[in-house]
C-alpha cells in the first residue's frame, strides 16, 4: 500500500515538472511585454449606483479577463489596441457588451427583474418566481426613491390590480388602497401590511381631538429603509393570512446589510411644492354684481342695487384672493444616512432619517425623525438570528376640518383684516363660516406620534431541510393630539377660547412559531410549512378639554385655567387572534407545481358561536416551457407558465365588541340634580362572523427573446359573502339596527403587465406597462332588500358600490315656458332661469325625492401605469405615468359654488348664468335660494393621465470623485403634468368611505413637487 502511494506521488511530481518545465524555460528568456492600452473602469448597479464586487470583465475575442474589487473597480493593461469590446457579467444582472475607447469607463449593470431564480417574499417564507402558483407582484427600484411621506404613496400605478387614491394632500396625509376592488360595505377594505414579518392593519390611530384629515399611520415608517414591496393578490397567496387576507396583503421588506463590504451612504434632497391649479372663482366686482342680482330676484321692490351701487361696483377691483392668501410654495427636504456591512457571519445596517414637508397651505406640515437597526447573524452553523427595529417620531400641523371649503366660499369683497388690524371674524353675509386666514393662522391643530416597531427571530436547522423558527414582535404606538381655538377668532368667540388634549396608546405583540421542511427526491421537490401564531392588541384613549380662558397665551398647556370644563372621555379596547396554519408546495421536475394551504383563525371580535374560521386554498401551475416538446420554441418563447388557483379568505375589520351587548353612559336631570347612568347601545349577536371572500384566479406568464420581453395576464373572480351590515330590527327591541352577516359583493377583472428591455449595452432603455380592469357589483343585501340610500349614494343590487344617486338636469327654463315646463323645476313658483330636471318616474312632475336615479359611478373602467427607464454613460432617466379612466367624481365644492345666491363666492361659471339679456341654456340664474339640488351637473369625469414621477440622475466619473465609491446627483419631479377634464383641484381624490368613494368635499389639494439631491457612497 505504501509502495503504491509512493509511486503515485512520484508520478504526480513528474507530471507536474513536465507541465511546468516549458513555463520555467520561457521565464528565463527576458522579454518585454507589448502594452498598447491601459484601461480603468468601475462596474455599478444601474439603479442604486452601488459598486458590484466580483463582476467579471472580459475582452471579447480573447481570454483576457479580470474581476472587480470591493469597490467595483477593474484595470486592464493589455496589448489590445483601442477600441475593443468588453463583456461584463455578474450573477443576477444582465450581461452586456461595452465598447472601450480609452480613459476611465463607468459601466452600469441592470438587475434582471424577472429572472426565474429571483426570490420574492410570500407569507411566512420566500419562493423563487419560477415556483410561484399565485398572483404576486413586486415593487422596487426608482418608484421607492420618490420623496414621499409614506411608502404606500409610491405604489400609485405601479402594480396591476392595485388602485391607490390620495385621501388628502395634507403633509403626512393618507391614501386609500384597493387590491382587486373593494369587497366590503361596512367593514375594512384596506389591505393587510406585513412589515418585516409583523402584520399591521393601517387604521387611523387617534384620540379624536384633531380636526381635519388624519395623519397616515404608515407615515411613521421611513420609505428609504424599504428594499422591496411584494403584493399578494389572489387567494392562493393571501389565504395563509386567513381572516385578514380578503383585501390583499402588502409585504414590506426593509434593507439589510451586505457581507461583501462596509459602506456609508448618504442621500439628501431638497424640493419645492406648489399648487397644481387654482379654482376659478369670481372676483370682487363680478361677485358684487351677482349679489345685487340675487337680492333683486328676492325683492324687486328695493331696486337692482341693494348690495352696492353701480358706482361702488365699478370701483371694485379683484378684491381678496383667498386662495393666494393661504396657498404658498412650500419646501420639502429629506436626509438619509446609513452604514452597513458585515462578514460571512454577521450583517448589519444602521440608518437615520429626517424628513420635513411643509404644506402648500400655510401653517401645515409633517416632520419625521427616525432610526433603524437591522442585524442578521449566524453564530452557529445551524442557527440564524435576525432583528429589525425602527423607532420614529413624527409631528404634524393639520388644516382644520372644513378649511378648504370656507376658503373657496369666502366672498372676495370681504377683507382679511378690519381697519383696526383685527381679523374679520366671519363671512359678512347670511351663510356663516369663519375667516379661513384667521383659522389657519391662529388655530393650533397638532398631532405627535411616537412609534416603535420591531421583530426578532431565531431559526435553527435541526437536520438538513428541517428548520424551526420562532419570531417575536412588538408594535408600540403613542399618539398625542393638541387643539386650541383662541377667543380672537370666530370659532372661539362664544367659548372664549377652547382647549383640548388627547392621548392614544396602542400596543400589539406577536409570536409566530413555524416549522419548515424542504426535501428533494429525484425529480420531486417538497416544501412543507406548519405553524402556530398569536397576536394581541390593546389600546386606550383619554381626552380632556376646557373652555372660557382668561388668556390665550397658555393655549392647551393649562386646561385647569379654563372656567368651563368639557366632559372628559376615556376608553380601552383589546382583541386577540390565535391561528394555526399549514402549507405544502410541491413541484415535479420544475414542470408541474402544486400549492395547498389552510389557516384556522380564532378571533375575540366575533360571537361566541363563531370564534373560529377556516380558510383553505389550492393552486397549480404548469411550466410549459420546460416540457421536451417545447424545446424548438424556446429560442423565441424562453418561459411559459399557466397558473390557476382557488381559495377562501376573511375580513375581520369591524372594530371591537361588535358581537356583545354594550352600554353607554349618559346624564339625566332629576329635579335640580344631575345623575349619571347607563343605557343599552347594542344587542348581542352570538353568531356574528367574518366576511368571507371566495376567489378564483387564472394566469399566464411568458418571457420572449431571451427574457427581453415579459408578459403576465391574470383573470379573477372574487365574491365576498356574509357581509357585515347594520340591518334594521324591530323597535320593540330597544334598538333600530343590529350588525349582522348579510349580503354579497362581486369583483371580477383582468390584469395585464408587460415589461420590455428595448436596448441593452452602453445605452439601456426599459419599459414597464400595466393595465387593470375591474367590475364591481352588489349581489345581495340584507333582509331581501334591493337597495338602500346613503346620502348622495345608493347601494343597489346589480350595481357597483360607489353609485351616485341624484337628479338629471334638462336645461334651463326660458321666458314663456313657466306654464308648460315650470313643473320640472321643483319650485312652487317657477321663474325663467331656473334649472330644469327630468321626470324620471313619469308622473308628470319633478320632485327631488321621487325623480332620482343612478347618475354615475366612482369605479374606474381601468387603471394603468407606464414606466420608462434610460441609462447612458452615467446618466439615468426615469419617467413614470399613472392614469385612471371612466371613474366619476362628485365635485361637492362646485355644487356649493354654483348656488349663485350672493351669500358666498361663486364659481367662474356664474359669468355665463341666465339673465334676461343672456338666456343661457346651461347655467341658472342668480337667486336667494340656498337649497342645493344634487344632480348630474356636479358629477364630473374623473379620468386623468399624470406624469407621476420624473427623475434624472448622473453618476460622477471616478476621475472626479477620487476615493469616494460613488456620487450620484439627481433632480426629480412628482405630479409634474396632469391631463384631465376635472374642474376641481385634483382628480385623484376620494372620501375614503366604502359606500361613498369619489367625493371631493374640501379635500386638501395634492401638490406638484420639484426637488434635487445627491447620493454618496463611501
Amino acid at each position: 500500500m505504501q509502495r503504491m502511494l509512493r509511486k503515485n506521488i512520484l508520478a504526480w511530481i513528474g507530471l507536474s515538472m513536465l507541465y511546468l518545465l516549458p513555463l520555467l524555460v520561457v521565464a528565463q528568456v527576458p522579454t518585454t511585454p507589448l502594452i498598447n492600452s491601459h484601461l480603468t473602469g468601475r462596474v455599478v448597479d444601474a439603479r442604486t449606483h452601488e459598486p458590484l464586487p466580483g463582476a467579471v470583465v472580459n475582452i471579447k475575442g480573447t481570454t483576457h479577463g479580470v474581476s472587480t474589487d470591493a469597490e467595483g473597480r477593474f484595470v486592464f493593461v493589455t496589448g489590445q489596441k483601442f477600441p475593443y469590446t468588453l463583456i461584463i457579467s455578474y450573477i443576477g444582472y444582465r450581461k452586456i457588451e461595452v465598447t472601450a475607447t480609452g480613459g476611465h469607463i463607468e459601466i452600469p449593470l441592470e438587475a434582471i427583474q424577472s429572472q426565474l431564480n429571483d426570490v420574492v417574499v410570500v407569507g411566512y417564507g420566500t419562493q423563487k418566481k419560477s415556483d410561484l402558483t399565485g398572483a404576486i407582484a413586486s415593487v422596487s427600484g426608482p418608484l421607492l426613491k420618490q420623496p414621499v411621506s409614506s411608502f404606500d404613496q409610491a405604489l400609485k400605478g405601479a402594480i396591476p390590480g392595485v388602485q391607490v387614491t390620495q385621501t388628502s394632500g395634507q403633509p403626512g396625509g393618507g391614501v386609500s388602497i384597493r387590491i382587486r376592488g373593494g369587497s366590503s360595505i361596512q367593514g375594512g377594505n384596506e389591505p393587510l401590511y406585513v412589515i418585516d414579518g409583523f402584520p399591521i392593519y393601517n387604521s387611523t390611530a387617534s384620540p379624536g381631538i384633531l380636526t381635519g384629515a388624519p395623519v397616515n399611520p404608515l407615515a411613521s415608517i421611513n420609505p428609504a429603509d424599504i428594499e422591496s414591496i411584494d403584493i399578494l393578490k389572489d387567494a392562493s397567496a393571501t389565504a395563509i393570512y386567513g381572516s385578514r387576507g380578503a383585501n390583499g396583503v402588502v409585504i414590506v421588506t426593509t434593507r439589510k446589510g451586505k457581507a461583501e463590504r462596509n459602506t456609508l451612504n448618504y442621500e439628501g434632497s431638497y424640493g419645492v411644492q406648489s399648487l397644481r391649479k387654482k379654482i376659478d372663482l369670481l372676483d370682487a366686482r363680478n361677485f358684487a354684481i351677482l349679489r345685487n342680482e340675487a337680492l333683486y330676484d328676492a325683492n324687486p321692490s328695493k331696486g337692482p342695487n341693494q348690495y352696492l351701487s353701480a358706482d361702488q361696483v365699478s370701483q371694485l377691483g379683484k378684491g381678496t384672493d383667498w386662495q393666494d392668501a393661504v396657498f404658498r410654495t412650500a419646501p420639502v427636504q429629506n436626509h438619509q444616512l446609513s452604514i452597513s456591512g458585515g462578514n460571512a457571519k454577521t450583517r448589519y445596517l444602521l440608518s437615520g432619517n429626517y424628513f420635513d414637508q411643509q404644506g402648500i397651505i400655510k401653517h401645515t406640515d409633517f416632520t419625521r425623525l427616525g432610526i433603524r437597526a437591522n442585524v442578521d447573524a449566524q453564530p452557529l452553523d445551524r442557527l440564524k438570528v435576525s432583528a429589525s427595529l425602527s423607532v420614529n417620531k413624527s409631528d404634524a400641523n393639520v388644516a382644520p376640518s372644513g378649511f378648504v371649503t370656507s376658503l373657496l366660499l369666502m366672498p372676495p369683497t370681504a377683507t382679511i383684516y378690519e381697519p383696526n388690524g383685527s381679523y374679520t371674524l366671519r363671512n359678512p353675509f347670511e351663510n356663516i363660516f369663519a375667516n379661513p386666514v384667521a383659522t389657519i393662522n391662529e388655530q393650533i391643530n397638532k398631532s405627535t406620534t411616537n412609534r416603535l416597531l420591531g421583530t426578532a427571530f431565531a431559526e435553527y436547522n435541526i437536520i438538513d431541510g428541517l428548520n424551526v423558527k420562532v419570531l417575536l414582535g412588538a408594535d408600540v404606538n403613542n399618539t398625542t393630539e393638541k387643539n386650541y381655538i383662541p377667543s380672537t377668532i370666530y370659532e372661539g368667540l362664544l367659548t372664549k377660547g377652547s382647549a383640548a388634549r388627547g392621548t392614544y396608546n396602542a400596543y400589539s405583540w406577536l409570536n409566530e412559531n413555524t416549522v419548515t421542511y424542504t426535501r428533494n427526491i429525484a425529480k420531486h421537490t417538497f416544501d412543507v410549512l406548519a405553524g402556530f401564531t398569536q397576536q394581541e392588541f390593546k389600546s386606550d384613549i383619554v381626552r380632556a378639554g376646557a373652555q372660557n380662558f382668561v388668556t390665550d397665551d397658555l393655549t392647551y398647556n393649562s386646561l385647569q385655567s379654563g372656567a368651563t370644563l368639557v366632559r372628559p372621555f376615556a376608553d380601552a379596547t383589546a382583541w386577540v387572534l390565535h391561528s394555526y396554519l399549514a402549507r405544502v408546495n410541491y413541484n415535479y421536475n420544475s414542470r408541474y407545481y402544486f400549492t395547498a394551504s389552510i389557516r384556522a383563525d380564532g378571533s375575540s371580535r366575533f360571537g361566541k358561536g363563531n370564534k373560529w374560521g377556516y380558510f383553505p386554498s389550492a393552486a397549480a401551475s404548469w411550466r410549459i416551457s420546460n416540457e421536451p416538446f417545447f424545446k424548438d420554441a424556446s429560442r423565441v418563447v424562453n418561459d411559459l407558465k399557466l397558473r390557476a388557483s382557488f381559495g377562501t379568505t376573511g375580513n375581520l375589520e369591524i372594530g371591537e365588541y361588535q358581537s356583545l351587548a354594550t352600554l353607554y353612559s349618559l346624564n339625566y336631570l332629576f329635579g335640580k340634580n344631575m345623575a349619571t347612568g347607563f343605557a343599552p347601545s347594542r344587542l348581542a349577536n352570538d353568531h356574528l362572523g367574518w366576511e368571507k371572500t371566495y376567489q378564483y384566479n387564472a394566469g399566464l406568464d411568458a418571457a420572449f427573446l431571451n427574457s427581453r420581453l415579459l408578459f403576465t395576464v391574470d383573470a379573477y373572480y372574487k365574491k365576498t359573502t356574509n357581509l357585515l351590515l347594520n340591518v334594521e330590527i324591530p323597535w320593540t327591541s330597544g334598538q333600530t339596527s343590529s350588525l349582522q352577516n348579510f349580503g354579497s359583493v362581486l369583483n371580477k377583472g383582468i390584469e395585464l403587465s408587460l415589461s420590455s428591455r428595448n436596448f441593452t449595452g452602453a445605452f439601456t432603455w426599459n419599459t414597464d406597462f400595466n393595465i387593470s380592469f375591474n367590475r364591481n357589483e352588489v349581489l345581495k343585501i340584507g333582509n331581501g332588500a334591493r337597495s338602500y340610500i346613503s346620502g348622495n349614494y345608493i347601494v343597489q343590487v346589480g350595481q357597483p358600490l360607489g353609485s351616485f344617486y341624484g337628479t338629471v338636469t334638462d336645461g334651463i327654463l326660458q321666458t314663456g315656458e313657466e306654464a308648460t315646463k315650470g313643473k320640472y323645476t321643483g319650485n312652487a313658483v317657477p321663474k325663467a332661469g331656473d334649472r330644469l330636471y327630468k321626470d324620471i318616474n313619469g308622473d308628470g312632475v319633478f320632485t327631488t325625492a321621487n325623480d332620482r336615479t343612478i347618475i354615475g359611478n366612482a369605479q374606474p373602467d381601468f387603471i394603468l401605469g407606464l414606466g420608462n427607464n434610460f441609462s447612458w454613460k452615467g446618466f439615468s432617466l426615469s419617467v413614470f405615468l399613472q392614469g385612471s379612466y371612466g371613474n366619476k367624481i362628485l365635485n361637492s365644492n362646485q355644487q356649493s359654488l354654483e348656488l349663485f345666491n350672493g351669500q358666498q363666492n361663486a364659481a367662474a361659471s356664474a359669468l355665463d348664468r341666465w339673465t334676461p339679456a343672456h338666456p343661457s341654456q346651461t347655467t341658472p340664474r342668480a337667486k336667494l335660494d340656498p337649497a342645493p339640488v344634487f344632480s348630474d351637473r356636479f358629477i364630473e369625469n374623473g379620468s386623468f393621465l399624470r406624469v407621476k414621477n420624473v427623475s434624472l440622475g448622473y453618476s460622477l466619473p471616478k476621475s472626479v470623485i477620487g476615493k469616494v465609491s460613488a456620487i450620484n446627483v439627481f433632480v426629480s419631479a412628482q405630479n409634474l403634468l396632469t391631463w384631465t377634464s376635472y374642474t376641481g383641484f385634483d382628480p385623484e381624490v376620494t372620501s375614503g368611505n366604502n359606500i361613498s368613494p369619489g367625493t371631493d368635499l374640501g379635500i386638501y389639494p395634492v401638490s406638484r413637487t420639484v426637488s434635487a439631491g445627491v447620493r454618496v457612497t463611501l
